[in-house]
């Protein structure tokens, strides 16, 4: 889940006390990997302690290595919310090609917050071996999107309702999100509007930013949006394809949603490789007008970004609630 980097040792034990008592396994070393713009990243060579805790069996226990995010004790509910949506979407990938890496662990040790996931080894890309891949995992996708909806993916989920039981995080931004009935509604109420509230608090309000809010349940609201399990936050930086051909998906912000957000962001920063569209769309084919709807649905990523990184962000995000109050989606 990330590449090498140099190596480099985490102050004191703690994290070693930590592993010990909670996943039974003795710290040999680590090094920090490189990847995360908000939490630090770790590689961490372990071998099974024989404590009480029982040692990461060999499906999640690759070479003797682990993956740790670590961070500061304030950031422990980013990292929890990480691990539910990690769990959430193993339990829908079950029975696809699909890897989750589930948690193994996530807690405070000492003075930091820890998640511990199993570690992968990611491929490089660009191989005709690699398209493959990519399009069996858009094709897992899909399954996944469609098995959830008759699943529950985690405690108060509720199949047949959009949004998610307890708030979340995007990145490292807020995700207000509670149950609605309505697509449309939930998409205006519960992802644009608190992102045009924190940025007019920021920098002052958006043009059309209200009566974009006041036309979005009728655009979304007439084709017939499912409340799958998504992602969240599927842009190509949180997808990859292991050493063994199977496609990974990791650092999600989950909720119940039109499937079509997951594709839409898959367009965005990058986009995916054209087979990862292709897999899906012969799996579960998208409604044809879905083309209409990608600008509205990642606006909410280019409004997110605004408020946490600033820079043209809210310029992008000024000039697309102008086209879409001039050619609407619906």
């Amino acid at each position: 889940m990330g590449m090498p980097g140099s190596s480099g040792a985490l102050p004191g034990d703690d994290l070693a006390d930590w592993l010990a008592e909670n996943l039974g396994v003795c710290l040999v070393s680590r090094r920090p990997v490189g990847g995360g713009c908000i939490h630090s990243a770790w590689c961490l060579t372990v071998l099974p302690s024989g404590g009480p805790a029982a040692a990461p069996q060999p499906a999640t226990f690759s070479g003797g290595r682990l993956f740790a995010k670590t961070n500061s004790l304030e950031a422990l509910p980013l990292l929890e919310a990480e691990a539910e949506g990690l769990e959430a979407l193993a339990l829908a990938a079950a029975g696809t090609d699909l890897r989750v890496p589930a948690p193994l662990a996530v807690g405070v040790a000492g003075n930091q917050a820890v998640l511990v996931l199993p570690w992968l080894e990611l491929a490089g890309s660009g191989s005709a071996a690699a398209d493959g891949a990519w399009g069996r995992l858009g094709a897992a996708l899909a399954t996944l999107h469609r098995s959830s909806l008759e699943r529950c993916c985690t405690a108060g989920d509720r199949p047949g309702s959009f949004g998610w039981p307890r708030n979340n995080v995007i990145g490292a931004g807020p995700q207000r999100n509670g149950w609605l009935a309505g697509w449309g509604r939930f998409f205006a109420e519960r992802r644009l509007a608190p992102q045009l509230e924190r940025l007019e608090r920021r920098i002052g309000a958006l043009r059309g930013g209200q009566a974009l809010l006041e036309r979005v349940p009728d655009w979304l609201d007439g084709h017939g949006a499912d409340p799958c399990l998504v992602h969240g936050d599927l842009w190509c930086g949180n997808a990859a394809i292991d050493n063994t051909g199977h496609g990974v998906i990791f650092d999600p912000a989950v909720h119940r949603a039109d499937r079509e957000v997951d594709l839409a962001m898959a367009r965005l920063f990058g986009g995916f490789p054209a087979p990862f569209f292709a897999g899906y769309e012969a799996t579960w084919p998208l409604p044809g007008d879905h083309g209409r709807r990608v600008p509205l649905y990642n606006l909410y990523h280019l409004l997110n970004h605004a408020n946490l990184f600033g820079g043209s962000y809210a310029v992008q995000a000024q000039g697309v609630i102008e086209k879409l109050l001039l050619d609407p989606p619906a």
